[in-house]
């Protein structure tokens, strides 16, 4: 007889996605005992109770951005991300609230002190390792993130979905094909040609002129994909208009990087780890001080309970 072993569900964190919801949406009234805010660290704790209890991973891995900027990708688009480099900084790092940037470390080291694998990849974004590590998984992988660009990866003949918060952990937006059909008309496996023609400001993508999201969706769905649309562009009897066809010749330049900036990488070198979710700290007495220090409270106890019960 046969054993079949079911391969264990994996959870991807999009960690600073998640840590920057949980700053701007838990007060900062939420202090250590010496004052300092930590909002973020026990806002993101409190996410993770809540994803561990609700959804019951096997597997959890919190992706971190080691080059939130990569500089092979502003290589190809300069503008990508500029504007949120602060003006007043000259070393290019990414502007964070002023009592945001230290609760940083905060996470990472009760990260470490419960045992939650944290992984990151010199030169690649949390997306990149998320990628990397949807790539490889063998069985299903859920993907929490507030950012749409990772819709890329939902794929439902493999299992990926995408957790997308509407309003806190308590409301997520289970993302598969079906979907994004529904919402964007493309699948996942299309969805990163969407983005790259409609562009997006908020990462400094310009796009193709005249092209937004609905028509980017509607020529995907009518020539299959990027290469074909701009294939038709050049093909004189296609049915594109004069001044659609235009754009996207103009907007070659563009369109022959894009598609690389934009896809999430899925080759990023990444450490050895181990991704099974603990069900108890991996070094209680350092979790305690952390605790004791931070004042992380009811948050963390809900962590511990979420990690010994699921």
């Amino acid at each position: 007889m046969m054993l079949i072993v079911t391969a264990p569900r994996l959870m991807l964190l999009d960690s600073a996605s998640l840590y920057f919801r949980a700053y701007f949406g838990v007060p900062d009234t939420l202090r250590s005992p010496q004052g300092e805010p930590v909002n973020a660290v026990r806002g993101l704790l409190d996410f993770i109770a809540r994803l561990v209890h609700d959804h019951r991973p096997e597997e959890l891995v919190a992706c971190m951005d080691a080059d939130w900027r990569p500089q092979w990708r502003v290589d190809l688009v300069p503008s990508y991300k500029t504007h949120r480099v602060a003006e007043a900084a000259e070393d290019g790092e990414e502007e964070v609230p002023d009592t945001l940037a230290p609760q940083v470390p905060v996470i990472e080291q009760v990260l470490d002190a419960l045992g939650i694998a944290r992984v990151g990849s010199p030169g690649y974004e949390a997306d990149d390792v998320i990628g990397t590590l949807t790539a490889r998984a063998t069985g299903p992988v859920q993907i929490v993130t507030g950012d749409r660009d990772l819709f890329q990866l939902v794929d439902d003949a493999r299992g990926i979905t995408v957790l997308y918060p509407v309003k806190g952990m308590g409301n997520l937006q289970v993302t598969d094909d079906a979907l994004l059909l529904e919402k964007y008309g493309v699948r996942g496996a299309r969805y990163a040609d969407m983005a790259a023609l409609r562009g997006d400001p908020s990462d400094g993508l310009p796009g193709v002129r005249g092209i937004g999201e609905k028509t980017a969706a509607q020529l995907i769905n009518e020539y299959g994909d990027l290469a074909a649309i701009r294939a038709a562009a050049l093909d004189p009897g296609s049915k594109l208009t004069p001044a659609r066809r235009r754009n996207i010749v103009e907007g070659s330049a563009y369109l022959d990087v894009a598609p690389t900036v934009v896809r999430v990488a899925d080759d990023a070198p990444l450490p050895g780890f181990d991704p099974a979710l603990p069900r108890e700290p991996l070094y209680p007495m350092t979790l305690e001080e952390l605790s004791t220090r931070w004042g992380l409270g009811t948050s963390l106890d809900r962590v511990l309970e979420a990690l010994a019960t699921r």
